[in-house]
């Protein structure tokens, strides 16, 4: 590793790219894996069978570029996220991380700054570094919640270009009221703050939770993004979206790549569109392993934080690290997120999560919580 940094280094790399390293949770040969908050259920069989389908009539055309505003695609997103969104409110690109991307080359850059409230999703610094935008640390509560007040004032301070609201947050799993985002967004008027609330997770939230989706009339600089990743279980598809005023996607059409989505990642999102329902059980599946996850860790003696995604951040452990390694040799593969005393798991099938949790508690039998 040292001899690869240094040949990295005797190229003309950026000066803020230098001594970074690129994204990436440890992929690992195990019979479990709970580390990425990945769908664990799987493509359903009615589903494969419709992408199948779709695809292999896309591919009779792949002598052809694919529709460049895929047209269809976003009038579909638009139908599924309601609020009366129409297609002109739609963007889409390869995984929400290329949105984002997409938005900080519109609207960060050189000279400008973007502002996160760290622990959150670790992409977004590195995504400022990619575009040059200076990525600002900001500050949560003792307890890593954002009150409409602290986030408020902390736009008003450092007028940021970019902020980053991640709700659920990642990795905490905790939502965030839509006042937060009201506030951010009056806020960040006098320095024109585009806010990016990232919603990757919001299928998962307890019913009756409000999407900021909700706030759009009348604010132009607010984005709301989402993926198929995780709901939908496409991650290997690459496919995620914003909604936003009309004249948002306009700018990303001045920095998106020509024909940036492929016509197979448009025929797979649109027959998973089709079959939502079937992906939308497994959704609720997940939700109840999520559950029963937060009430076993309660059992157990740990603090799980409440969860509103596929995914359970839990404190109370000694040595984190350890606990990792003892789950990661019985089998089963979570994500040691760096913040002392926590992990984050998330939540699989009732099967896989069973093992976790019998795995889990023989450890804690050898390895101490911490007192409270």
């Amino acid at each position: 590793m040292t001899d690869q940094l240094e040949r990295l280094n005797r190229l003309p790399l950026r000066t803020n790219l230098r001594g970074l390293t690129p994204y990436g949770a440890p992929q690992l040969d195990v019979p479990i894996l709970l580390n990425v908050n990945e769908n664990t259920h799987g493509v359903p069989a009615d589903v494969l069978a419709a992408i199948s389908e779709a695809v292999t009539a896309a591919a009779a055309g792949l002598n052809r570029y694919p529709d460049r505003e895929f047209t269809e695609l976003r009038e579909r997103l638009a139908e599924y996220l309601g609020h009366g969104l129409g297609a002109e409110n739609i963007w889409a690109a390869n995984g929400s991380n290329e949105v984002l991307q997409q938005i900080l080359q519109a609207f960060g850059g050189p000279g400008r700054t973007a502002l996160g409230f760290p622990p959150t999703y670790s992409m977004y610094p590195l995504l400022a570094s990619g575009t040059d935008t200076e990525y600002i640390v900001g500050q949560r509560a003792d307890d890593y919640g954002l009150s409409a007040e602290s986030a408020a004032r902390q736009v008003r301070e450092l007028q940021p270009n970019v902020v980053f609201l991640c709700s659920p947050n990642n990795p905490t799993g905790t939502g965030l009221g839509l006042d937060v985002v009201e506030a951010v967004y009056a806020a960040g008027e006098a320095s024109q703050t585009v806010v990016i609330v990232d919603e990757a997770y919001h299928e998962f939230a307890h019913d009756g939770t409000p999407s900021a989706l909700a706030l759009l009339p009348g604010r132009e600089r607010l984005i709301v993004s989402r993926t198929m990743s995780k709901a939908f279980a496409l991650a290997g598809a690459r496919l995620g979206y914003m909604a936003a005023a009309p004249e948002v996607t306009d700018a990303l059409r001045l920095v998106r790549l020509p024909y940036h989505l492929s016509a197979i990642t448009q025929a797979t999102a649109l027959a998973a569109l089709t079959h939502r329902e079937a992906l939308m059980a497994d959704v609720e599946d997940i939700k109840l392993q999520r559950d029963r996850i937060v009430t076993e860790l309660t059992r157990m003696g740990l603090k799980p934080a409440a969860s509103d995604s596929n995914y359970v951040f839990f404190g109370g452990l000694e040595n984190p690290h350890e606990v990792w390694q003892g789950l990661l040799d019985a089998g089963v593969l979570i994500r040691d997120v760096g913040i002392p005393g926590h992990l984050r798991v998330t939540a699989g099938t009732e099967t896989e999560t069973t093992a976790f949790l019998e795995a889990l508690e023989l450890i804690l039998t050898r390895q101490p919580s911490v007192p409270a």
